[in-house]
Formats: structure tokens, C-alpha cells, sequence
């Protein structure tokens, strides 16, 4: 999760946002080397008196001024296509999850199962135990299998929300009377923290997102006990 000072990303949890990691890094690479190009010009053309005669009237420059902005455009829209489209890959999901958004917290139903679904709300300051995170942990968390395809079904019952959860590179609008999906992989097992990021009314700051991602055997164990208890 995100700590104080910090200046990057998350790590990424999950193959799609590792991608956007790299597409980041290569992205910002492009606008360094641009950006150190211009100033150097920038430099160059003030402090020296001397003037080129064929910068003024040069068809081969403007030719190339013209054809490498166009090749770097290119290098930048390939890889963001390629990510832009895995992101609506959703083959053969393991799990369903329904995600419904509400005045201020969020509801889960595990679609597979017949009656697994619960209410995820904010713990409130002064029930917290030390090593929980105030505004983000939450009551109820949402467990799911690692290494394993989740499809997330979200919507909401009131106003606009938004499912966010960045490690795993996921963000999907909740939109009531709208279903829409979005998907991801937890690539290792850990515990992921997240945000409603719409606003949606007095008590947004206050619907946090846990998602704890476990081995299949212990997740199976989960939802038994779940299962149990409903």
C-alpha cells in the first residue's frame, strides 16, 4: 500500500498493472529525452549570437521535425493499445464476484456460491486494533483466490460510486441501474487496500476496499466457514 513521501506507484499485485508499470516507466522515459532535447534548443538559442543560415530555410529538418514526432507518438500508442485491450480480456473467469456500491459502504455477492454475500463496512477510528489502518480496513474483507481469473460485476444502489483497488490495477465505475465488469489476477497473496474514487456524497472519504488474496485451499476454507455461519 501506499506509505508517506511516496513519490511512485503501488507494486503491483496483479500482471495488468505490472504492464502499467513498465508502460509508465517507458513513457516518462520519452518525455525525459524530449524534455532534455527542448532545453538544450531552448539554452542553445539564447545564449549564443550566432545565427545558422540554413536553420532558416532547411526542407531536410522539417522533414525530419515532423516525421520523428509522429514515430514516437506510435512508440507510445502501441504498448498503451496492447494494455488497453487486456484490460477487457475476461476469459473464463474462476470466480464471480458482485460488487454493489451504496451510501457509504460496499456489498459483496459471490455469485458462485447460492447465499455467500455480506456488507463490507469502514471500522471506525476507535474500533481499531494496533496494526490496522485508519479510513481503510474494513469489517468485512473481500477474500479471493490467488493466482486465479475474478471477474468483479459492479454496480451501485444509490448515487455514482467507483470500485478502485490500485495494486491490482483496477478501477471500474458503479453506476446505478448499469452493469459494468472489469477483471484481475492476483499474482501473490497479500492484503490490498482501496478507495471509493467518485464522489459520492458527505461520507465518501469513508467506504474503504480490502481485498485479501489467499491460497485456493485457504480460500476454500473461507468460504465454507462463510458458508456456515450464513
Amino acid at each position: 500500500m501506499a506509505h508517506p513521501t511516496q513519490l511512485g506507484f503501488q507494486d503491483a499485485a496483479s500482471p495488468v498493472m505490472e504492464e502499467l508499470l513498465h508502460f509508465h516507466d517507458h513513457a516518462l522515459m520519452i518525455v525525459f529525452l524530449i524534455s532534455t532535447l527542448v532545453l538544450y534548443i531552448i539554452i542553445a538559442m539564447v545564449s549564443t549570437k550566432l545565427t545558422n543560415k540554413y536553420i532558416l530555410d532547411f526542407q531536410e529538418i522539417e522533414i525530419v521535425w515532423t516525421v520523428l514526432p509522429a514515430v514516437i507518438l506510435v512508440l507510445i500508442a502501441l504498448p498503451s493499445l496492447r494494455i488497453l485491450y487486456s484490460y477487457d480480456e475476461i476469459n473464463d473467469p474462476h470466480l464471480t464476484i458482485k460488487a454493489m456500491g451504496h451510501q457509504w459502504y460496499w456489498s459483496y455477492e459471490y455469485t458462485d456460491y447460492q447465499d455467500l454475500g455480506f456488507d463490507s463496512y469502514m471500522i471506525p477510528t476507535q474500533d481499531l486494533t494496533p496494526g490496522q489502518f485508519r479510513l481503510l480496513e474494513t469489517d468485512h474483507r473481500m477474500v479471493v483466490p490467488m493466482e486465479s481469473p475474478i471477474r468483479i460485476l459492479v454496480s451501485a444502489e444509490d448515487v455514482l460510486h467507483s470500485w478502485a483497488v490500485p495494486s491490482l490495477g483496477v478501477k471500474m465505475d458503479a453506476v446505478p441501474g448499469r452493469l459494468n465488469q472489469t477483471a484481475f489476477i492476483a499474482s501473490r497473496p497479500g492484503v490490498f487496500y482501496g478507495q471509493c474514487s467518485e464522489i459520492c456524497g458527505a461520507n465518501h472519504s469513508f467506504m474503504p476496499i480490502v481485498v485479501e488474496a489467499v491460497p485456493l485451499e485457504h480460500f476454500e476454507n473461507w468460504s465454507s466457514l462463510m458458508l456456515e455461519d450464513a
